[in-house]
């Protein structure tokens, strides 16, 4: 190999290694409105769960409640979600498992989604926009133009009624959903996505599902 050519490899790894090292800051910097362009107050009381907020699990008898405040345009969201999937399996009948809109202004399509995600909700069809969001994520994330043609096809595709979808979706009350959700992430230090809160607690994001499911189980032990 020529020394040109290896040189050109190390200056490759050096730029890949930078921008994910600036993905990383972007991403988990404080989430304050100003740090983070958010056009949103945080709210006079943090509340970790609210009424309207979306459970994925129900269990008859929760011995722990996982709040995650989520961008579903974020990779790390993307990255997540299986280990999320996994745990929601396992511990389902144990452990309240929440999703809270936390759309970040860096991503195009961030809080279109979650509007689509809260439009498909007034439907009952939350959790189906939510998988269908995060499993196609590769195809519509990062696009600098927008997507919201692309939600409504997933919304005919899970069969929601595109009538009442577009309404939904059209509807302030629902952008004003989001934004509520992401008062109360401000409110409760959220600096990026994901974050996690056990039991209105917030914790420094599991890297995989055996890390999670330690810390589950420990917090189940007690």
């Amino acid at each position: 190999m020529s020394k040109l050519k290896k040189n050109l490899i190390v200056a490759a790894v050096m730029a890949a290694a930078f921008a994910v090292a600036l993905g990383s800051f972007l991403l988990f910097k404080p989430a304050t409105r100003e740090g983070t362009g958010l056009n949103v107050q945080p709210a006079a009381e943090a509340v970790p769960v609210r009424g309207d907020s979306h459970r994925l699990t129900t269990p008859k008898r929760s011995e722990l409640t996982v709040v995650e405040f989520l961008d579903f345009e974020c990779e790390a969201c993307g990255a997540v979600h299986p280990i999320v999937e996994k745990l929601r399996e396992e511990y389902g009948d144990r452990v309240t498992f929440v999703a809270r809109y936390f759309p970040m202004p860096g991503h195009k399509n961030g809080e279109p989604a979650a509007r689509a995600a809260e439009a498909a909700a007034r439907q009952g069809r939350f959790e189906e926009m939510y998988a269908k969001l995060f499993t196609t994520q590769k195809e519509w994330g990062e696009a600098q133009d927008s997507r919201e043609s692309v939600f409504r096809d997933y919304a005919r595709q899970i069969g929601l009624d595109l009538r009442k979808f577009d309404a939904a979706l059209a509807d302030p009350k629902t952008a004003e959903r989001v934004k509520a959700d992401q008062r109360d992430g401000l409110a409760l230090g959220v600096q990026g996505t994901p974050t996690f809160l056990l039991d209105g607690v917030k914790i420094s994001t599991p890297r995989s599902y055996e890390a999670f499911k330690a810390l589950i189980d420990a917090r189940l032990a007690d």
